[in-house]
């Protein structure tokens, strides 16, 4: 099943859709400003989607199929720019996966023991691939977050996903399925 909702996924390029209903490839200084969240269905239409998009077509699908998952933002607090990236982790009987879609350089369905060993990997693939030496431990934030409003923009976005449940070291960490 999860590789069905995997193949559903294959002509989703990465990309958004601005305010205006522009598609955009890739994200740019404009991304901030024009950028609007679609619906699963929008995505599924335009096949374009960042991973905040594609997250949330994921959410439609795993909900579709009724496997458990949850949504996750992770972030990079700085002053000249905040890299992000949105991921989902399902369960699978006593197994987690994560389903990445849009990062490129994991695409793919990766399993693990627990959906902590999850979350350490992927924090550790972004400081690795995302920040470099840029990395300040003190700036690092995970956030679980529930489903959001469809075409709110950037900043709201970030927003809703805050105010989910946070995770500032993963020792804190609660399993709430």
């Amino acid at each position: 099943m999860i590789k069905e909702i995997a193949r559903q996924l294959d002509n989703i390029e990465y990309g958004w859709k601005d305010k205006d209903g522009n598609i955009h490839l890739g994200v740019d200084d404009t991304f901030a400003d024009n950028y609007v969240l679609q619906s699963p269905d929008e995505v599924l239409k335009n096949k374009i989607g960042v991973c905040w998009d594609q997250v949330e077509l994921e959410r439609k699908l795993f909900e579709d199929n009724n496997v458990s998952f949850n949504t996750y933002f992770i972030v990079h607090y700085d002053e000249d720019k905040c890299p992000t990236h949105t991921f989902l982790i399902y369960k699978d009987g006593n197994k987690f996966g994560w389903f990445e879609h849009a990062w490129e350089a994991f695409k793919g369905i990766h399993e693990y023991e627990s959906e902590e060993d999850a979350i350490k990997d992927i924090e550790e693939k972004f400081i690795e691939r995302e920040l470099h030496n840029e990395y300040n431990p003190d700036n690092l934030y995970i956030y679980k977050y529930d489903k959001p409003k469809y075409g709110i923009g950037c900043l709201d976005f970030y927003k809703h996903c805050e105010a989910g449940i946070t995770i500032k070291g993963i020792w804190l960490y609660e399993y709430r399925y």
